[in-house]
């Protein structure tokens, strides 16, 4: 059966819903499509060992928090869209414009008011995995 003879059979209404469905699922694929692991044992992850740390990852701040946990969230600053945020004094920290974040991406000043994208983090042994 070609496209157009199973378009046609199952109607076009129908054929419109299966059309928005993926192309709504494909949008937001690419929109949250982080995910990757991250092996602490790797030299160039050395530095989550210690609280205060942080690597980046495919636009993405991965640290370690005083608290001893591990958080991540975009690099790309919500107030100019630069991609700038680093990690210290426990916050997510834009060097464009000073904007500040908590590790939850709550803005905790006027430039950092919109909040950052977060992402979920997961250990098991020494694989931390970062995903939407």
């Amino acid at each position: 059966m070609t496209r157009k003879e199973f378009l046609v059979k199952i109607g076009i209404g129908a054929a419109f819903v299966l059309t928005a469905s993926c192309l709504g699922s494909c949008t937001k694929e690419v929109q949250n499509g982080v995910d990757f692991i991250l092996d602490l044992t790797a030299s160039e992850n050395a530095v989550l060992v210690n609280a205060g740390g942080y690597v980046v990852q495919s636009r993405v701040v991965v640290v370690k928090a005083d608290d001893g946990n591990y958080y991540a969230a975009t690099q790309v600053c919500s107030h100019a869209g630069q991609a700038q945020v680093t990690f210290r004094n426990n916050e997510y920290y834009c060097t464009a414009h000073g904007a500040k974040f908590d590790l939850n991406g709550n803005g905790l000043n006027n430039n950092g008011e919109k909040g950052i994208s977060v992402y979920n983090t997961t250990l098991s042994g020494t694989q931390l995995r970062v995903f939407a």
